[in-house]
C-alpha cells in the first residue's frame, strides 16, 4: 500500500506551467505599454506634423538648419534660408515646427 502512495503522480507540474504562460504574458503587456505603444504615439503625431506643414511656417530641420517654407511639393518642401538662399529638402528632413504662419 504505501508503495501506490509513494509512486502516485505529483500536481506541480501543471501548476508551474500554468504561471509560466501567465509571467510572459505580463511581461508581453509590460513591454506594450512601456516601449510599443509610445513608440507607435510618436510615429503618429511625425506623420500628422508633416501633413500639417504649410507656407510661411518657420521649420528646424534635423541637421539643424533654420528656414522658412516657402514652396511645398508631396514629398519635398523649399526652405527659404536667408534672402536671396532657398534650398529644397525632404518633408522627413523637418525635425521640428518653430512657428506656424499665424502666429
Amino acid at each position: 500500500m504505501d508503495l501506490l502512495i509513494a509512486m502516485a503522480p505529483q500536481g506541480d507540474g501543471g501548476g508551474s506551467m500554468v504561471s509560466t504562460i501567465i509571467m510572459f504574458g505580463a511581461i508581453f503587456l509590460i513591454f506594450y505599454f512601456m516601449i510599443i505603444r509610445p513608440q507607435q504615439k510618436k510615429s503618429k503625431d511625425r506623420a500628422k506634423l508633416l501633413s500639417n506643414l504649410e507656407k510661411g511656417d518657420k521649420v528646424v530641420t534635423s541637421g539643424g538648419i533654420h528656414g522658412i517654407i516657402s514652396g511645398l511639393d508631396e514629398k519635398t518642401c523649399l526652405l527659404q534660408v536667408s534672402d536671396n538662399l532657398k534650398i529644397k529638402v525632404d518633408r522627413s528632413a523637418i525635425g521640428a515646427v518653430i512657428s506656424k504662419k499665424g502666429e
